[in-house]
């Protein structure tokens, strides 16, 4: 404490840092950063908070601002009390670890070789919401880097823990742990299927249905999007929760957000062209529009022609139909794949789905002669 800049104490230093990356670098070129580690490791728990804030808001701004934190040694000492009794404390600790890991994968290496997982995951059922949210923050800022940072929280249960954890919790606090998933669902097959085997897909869902706030349902539909993205059977995982129609109902909602839109928008055609669940794809076939209607009738195309039961099950279900009901431009994708699905049935049955054929029958009736 005796060692700070005349007139400096942990609280200003904390101040400066936090409004720009100009004063977080005059703070650092004052040679404060080794100053607030030393302060960490003071038993007063008023002062470490402090000085952890103060590490946390240098370390926001830039790579190389982290860098220096990182080099005083400030990790191994944040690393230790994150089981600290102290909530308040425990919220700068996990902020500061967030803030140094977000910037680089070297950097998020650094902090998990303290080894600070598992320890961590039993903070996201801290009483503390700050607490939480910031541990949440940083297994969000650790995964989203490379497959091996995500397999490494995963192998120590993170992925179980942060779906408790957003089932636990509404509204922005939820958000990092929905995020955390997205990142590591997105970076390979294995990841996506581990969130999927943790039931994280179910609980995804009843967010994107409860939560009244856009960019947390924006942040969901985009989850879910990078885990059903990767092969037909991640896409059936997300199908079967009944997500699509939901997507769809947001893409296409005048109310809802640009950004809610584009989001929905591009999770439904992630999902789409790896589903090859019919059954799951059917209701879509009334409702979307004809941008989101190519992808649906893209799979039926697909997987009809391959699949006796399923032509069987489109014709009684009224999907063979809906589909000659479709107007397609000729030459359209659309209209190709049309044509492909109405090749996997005989002419006559094609006919008989047909708008106004029931009416041609009629006409026939009409003018049939009986032979008396």
């Amino acid at each position: 404490r005796d060692g700070l800049p005349k007139g400096h104490s942990p609280i200003h230093t904390s101040f400066f840092s936090w409004r720009s990356t100009e004063l977080a670098q005059a703070v650092v070129d004052a040679g404060a950063v080794p100053l607030l580690v030393l302060c960490v490791q003071e038993p007063e728990v008023a002062l470490k908070r402090i000085a952890a804030s103060a590490l946390s808001d240098i370390s926001k701004h830039s790579p190389e601002l982290a860098q220096t934190v990182v080099d005083a040694g400030a990790i191994a000492h944040l690393a230790q009390m994150i089981l600290n009794p102290d909530a308040k404390l425990k919220r700068q600790v996990f902020s500061a670890l967030s803030q140094i890991s977000k910037h680089s994968v070297d950097l998020a290496e650094m902090v998990v070789e303290a080894e600070i997982f598992p320890a961590v995951l039993t903070c996201l059922k801290d009483p503390d919401e700050y607490v939480k949210k910031n541990v949440a923050t940083l297994m969000r800022e650790i995964s989203k880097h490379t497959p091996e940072l995500s397999q490494l929280i995963v192998n120590a249960g993170g992925v179980a823990a942060a779906i408790d954890y957003i089932g636990d919790c509404r509204g922005n606090v939820r958000l990092p742990g929905i995020m955390m998933l997205g990142y590591v669902a997105a970076h390979s097959e294995s990841l996506a299927m581990a969130v999927i085997v943790s039931k994280g897909v179910s609980q995804l869902a009843i967010c994107l249905s409860e939560e009244p706030e856009d960019h947390i349902k924006a942040a969901t539909a985009w989850a879910l999007g990078q885990i059903g993205r990767h092969t037909p059977e991640h896409a059936r995982a997300v199908a079967v929760a009944n997500v699509l129609p939901k997507l769809l109902s947001l893409y296409m909602e005048t109310e809802t957000s640009e950004d809610l839109q584009v989001k929905a928008k591009k999770a439904l055609k992630n999902i789409l062209q790896k589903c090859t669940y019919l059954p799951a794809l059917e209701p879509l076939l009334h409702d979307a529009p004809s941008n989101i209607l190519k992808h649906v009738v893209g799979q039926f195309s697909k997987v009809l022609p391959h699949d006796s039961k399923a032509r069987r099950l489109f014709v009684t279900s009224g999907g063979l139909k809906k589909i000659q009901e479709i107007k397609a431009e000729p030459g359209s994708a659309l209209k190709e794949f049309i044509n492909s699905i109405n090749n996997c049935y005989p002419e006559e049955i094609v006919r008989y789905y047909s708008p106004g054929y029931s009416d041609t029958l009629l006409d026939r009736v009409e003018q049939y002669q009986p032979i008396i």
